[in-house]
């Protein structure tokens, strides 16, 4: 039984969309909240993406291992939800922006580094920026955001791509067992990009994220039908 499973037995307790994994015979958790807001499951260690207080009720949940932001837009770097989650031993990864806004112990993630948080648990930054010509002010490369590939146990590998546009970088990307590409107009990608970027990857396990929150609506049943042969496209509520 997880962690959230056991939290949330009571019946006022909230409940939250999640999958149970099963890849190369390990199991992995993923809890969704909303919008770029995900919790990860392996073995006993619990660890948040781009915890943001109006998405959980993080005050209720498990304190996190570890905490990855990917860049410091209000929607994915929130300190009020980080306060809530974290313990004195929780390792907290965070892009440079994000990092030096941070009170507090923190890897500073710069595009192509590797952390090791923990012996079976490493993770590396992936560049993550805009790169059509009318979206550059959004996420410009230069400043450095992240995407972030955590591989867990040695041979598990989950990509979350932050806020990004198809790039060199994540196209480089081997070996991928479970994707996260946003899908945001006008700040991210397109539906079209979305695809793109998913056939380079070649996941197992496609989950489009980020995709709403904005006045452009992305129909992501349409997303799925196009990538059909692909992959495996799962719709879960992430807008």
């Amino acid at each position: 039984m997880s962690l959230f499973s056991k939290l949330f037995g009571g019946s006022s307790a909230p409940v939250y969309p999640s999958d149970e994994i099963q890849i190369n015979g390990r199991t992995v958790k993923l809890t969704f909240f909303a919008h770029a807001s995900i919790a990860i499951e392996f073995e006993g260690r619990t660890i948040y993406v781009d915890p943001v207080k109006e998405n959980a009720e993080y005050e209720k949940l498990p304190k996190a291992d570890m905490i990855l932001v990917t860049h410091s837009h209000y929607d994915h770097f929130d300190m009020a939800a980080i306060d809530a989650v974290q313990t004195p031993q929780t390792r907290i990864l965070l892009d440079k922006t994000s990092a030096e806004g941070f009170q507090g112990d923190c890897y500073t993630m710069l595009p192509g580094a590797v952390a090791e948080p923990f012996a079976d648990i490493r993770v590396e930054a992936v560049a993550a920026y805009n790169t059509s010509e009318h979206q550059l002010q959004f996420h410009p490369k230069e400043r450095e955001d992240c995407g972030y590939v955590v591989t867990l146990g040695g041979d598990v590998r989950i990509y979350i791509s932050g806020d990004t546009e198809p790039t060199a970088e994540q196209a480089a990307l081997k070996d991928i067992d479970i994707a996260f590409v946003c899908v945001n107009q006008p700040y991210t990608m397109t539906p079209e990009q979305a695809v793109a970027a998913v056939k380079a990857l070649k996941p197992q396990i496609y989950y489009p994220y980020h995709y709403g929150q904005v006045e452009e609506p992305t129909d992501v049943e349409a997303l799925k039908k196009m990538l059909e042969s692909v992959t495996d496209v799962r719709i879960r509520p992430l807008a």
